[in-house]
């Protein structure tokens, strides 16, 4: 099938704390999230792999195949979305999320381990829920050559099989902060013209395979801790791309307003593209600021029409990220979640 509005090639189509720090948080967290990583996880806690949580919803109905993710590109409203502990695989932190902040999300981000299979059960699991799968899928075991060459191609194709067999929408962000230097396909280990060969080379698989149903996101971190690494030859070009995903924390020290932390970020990114940005991973530390820092968030994200919404990281790892870290958080952030431009019904944009 083919999307009038998306082009050929389209359907081939700091964190601001130490960066040690986030490296070795993020690198711990994500071995956790694995396919693999999960079931342990469940395991440890006495459950069974898999088991439906009290309360989840059954699967719904299919849509007819394929299907299509223009409507969900730059919808009316704003996605509130968050990625929690244990999530989608257990609901239950997303529950609680939903009613700490008086609105239930729908984007749920969750991160995959380079080498799982596509995670149906995840994506149907938020799907059923009234959100939108947001999937950070991460390299660790595959240099960024050995994609561009070839050498991965049939898991690929497995994984884009899959998604086209699901026929559910998903948004997938392959090597998040690739521009920064804490993980193996980041500045240290691979240039930014294996990132973009990489890239592409995966959407053009998944075109092959008619994988239509993924909104593609590119998810750079936030330049200021790394002023002289330039986003534009990370760029895989306009017709590979639906969403600029910047990635940017409020921490205790550095940029402290959405125009310094996100400012210089989005205005060098407006010099190759006019795609619409996403916040895809963010929160504010633990501290007085805290309320003001959501607030800030939520105004901002709301004044950029070419912004679709934001990605709340609610987790308590390295220091506090939760919406819940003081009263006077979570009322803040409940405050600016009740304004009515953010959440919508995904199934129906």
């Amino acid at each position: 099938m083919t999307h009038p509005q998306r082009t050929a090639r389209a359907l081939r189509p700091v964190r601001m704390i130490a960066a040690a720090l986030l490296a070795s948080a993020l690198l711990a967290g994500c071995t956790t999230f694995s396919e693999k990583g999960r079931d342990d996880y469940e395991r440890a806690q006495g459950e069974q792999p898999g088991a439906q949580s009290p309360g989840e919803a059954s699967d719904s109905a299919k849509p007819e195949p394929p299907y299509d993710v223009r409507p969900l590109l730059q919808p009316a409203k704003k996605y509130l979305g968050v990625a929690a502990d244990g999530a989608p695989a257990k609901m239950t932190s997303v529950a609680d999320f939903a009613k700490r902040g008086g609105k239930k999300p729908n984007l749920i981000e969750f991160y995959s381990a380079w080498g799982d299979q596509y995670e149906t059960r995840l994506v149907q699991k938020t799907w059923d829920y009234g959100a939108l799968a947001f999937v950070a899928w991460e390299p660790f075991d595959a240099s960024l050559k050995d994609i561009a060459s070839g050498k991965e191609d049939d898991y690929i194709r497995s994984y884009a099989q899959s998604v086209k067999e699901l026929n559910l929408p998903v948004a997938i962000s392959f090597g998040h902060e690739m521009n920064g230097f804490w993980y193996p396909w980041g500045t240290k280990k691979a240039t930014a013209a294996q990132f973009t060969a990489a890239y592409k080379h995966i959407h053009d698989l998944f075109d092959d395979e008619g994988a239509t149903q993924v909104i593609w996101v590119w998810s750079p971190n936030v330049v200021n801790p790394m002023p002289k690494v330039k986003l534009k030859p990370y760029w895989p070009g306009d017709d590979y791309v639906d969403w600029v995903g910047v990635i940017g924390y409020y921490a205790a020290t550095g940029p402290s307003t959405y125009k310094t932390l996100y400012g210089p970020t989005m205005t060098q990114i407006r010099s190759f593209t006019k795609k619409p940005f996403i916040i895809a991973e963010t929160a504010a530390q633990a501290g007085e600021r805290k309320p003001t820092d959501i607030k800030d968030l939520f105004e901002g994200t709301a004044a950029r029409e070419d912004v679709v919404g934001l990605v709340w990281f609610n987790f308590d790892k390295e220091t506090d990220w939760r919406i819940n870290s003081g009263p006077l958080s979570q009322q803040a952030f409940r405050k600016q979640a009740a304004d009515p431009s953010f959440g919508f019904d995904v199934t129906k944009p």
